[in-house]
């Protein structure tokens, strides 16, 4: 299936998308792909609220900017592939069965999969502005990717990949 598709059908149920992934096996080549994907979407939903900060504080849009593209796709990976590890360690403390990789692609296609909220959110923050509006699309966003991050890892280690 295409990624969009793919992200489609994680809203209808994480845990099959997560199972036809780890069928396709361990190919650590895919899992950063999702990972930097996931990333520059990220990077692309912050842009409207930078913007919004650039115009009304005076300061520069391409100083903002540059920070979180360095933010997003130098550092956050690193920092992603380190939660995903102690994701993976937290899991078999509990009797997970899986393996490194299975707890990186959980989380990385979490984040990847969720990134339509995040694209929403950051379109509020930029034309909206801080709100109940801009909060509740946050918590939105945090819920959606907790369900695909936790159904997604149980999978990866209740499969033994």
């Amino acid at each position: 299936m295409s990624v969009t598709a793919d992200i489609t059908a994680t809203y209808r149920g994480p845990a099959r998308v997560m199972q036809r992934l780890l069928a396709m096996g361990q190919r650590e080549d895919r899992a950063l792909a999702i990972l930097m994907g996931a990333c520059a979407l990220v990077f692309i939903a912050q842009m409207p609220r930078l913007a919004r900060e650039a115009h009304l504080s005076g300061q520069e849009l391409n100083m903002l900017l540059g920070g979180a593209l360095l933010g997003w796709l130098i550092i956050a990976p690193l920092l992603l592939y380190v939660l995903a590890a102690f994701s993976h360690v937290l899991a078999r403390l509990i009797g997970g069965k899986g393996e490194w990789y299975g707890a990186r692609l959980a989380l990385f296609w979490s984040l990847l999969a969720s990134t339509p909220v995040l694209l929403l959110q950051g379109l509020v923050a930029g034309f909206i502005g801080p709100g109940p509006g801009l909060n509740l699309v946050g918590m939105i966003w945090i819920a959606v990717f907790f369900w695909f991050w936790i159904a997604s890892l149980r999978q990866a280690e209740r499969s033994g990949q």
